[in-house]
């Protein structure tokens, strides 16, 4: 059996809006767009055809994946959840042991993650670090850039 996909609400509502723009927007036009191809003559040495189909193809692509990942959702609401372990949908303040700064990472979906909004994959080795941990317990995470060190601030659900 398919692995089921965690992500929030938001998440969800914003991957079935895709789908639907991919399906009644995106798929049409390149219809036309093949169309208009096609009407220029030989196909064979048309440029625009070729370009069109090949948009067809990544489109279909990105309609069966998001078709995919909505069939296999698990749509998690992280409100109500005690705040005394991380999980998935936990917003954390997390202080970065040798720089003394403090961060704010959101855990989310694969497809909701966005860093520069602190929003962090669950599938990120840095939230796969915070998972099950609680307030005041220090964090190692192996990162691109090197090794980090977190403390944990606070853990809320929102």
């Amino acid at each position: 059996m398919a692995s089921r996909v965690p992500m929030t609400r938001q998440g969800y509502e914003a991957l079935r809006d895709t789908l639907q723009r991919l399906k009644t927007v995106e798929r049409p036009q390149n219809v036309k767009d093949i169309e208009e191809a096609r009407a220029h003559g030989d196909i064979s040495e048309n440029a625009e055809f070729h370009a069109s189909k090949e948009r067809q193809a990544h489109l279909e692509g990105q309609i069966a994946l998001t078709e995919d990942k909505l069939a296999r959702a698990q749509v998690i609401d992280p409100s109500g959840q005690t705040p005394d372990k991380v999980r998935f949908g936990a917003t954390l303040r997390l202080e970065d042991i040798q720089t003394g700064e403090e961060v704010r990472y959101t855990i989310v979906g694969e497809d909701e993650a966005n860093v520069s909004k602190g929003l962090i994959s669950v599938t990120s080795p840095v939230a796969q670090a915070l998972l099950n941990r609680e307030v005041n317990d220090e964090v190692k995470v192996q990162v691109p850039k090197g090794t980090r060190e977190f403390e944990i601030l606070v853990i809320r659900f929102e």
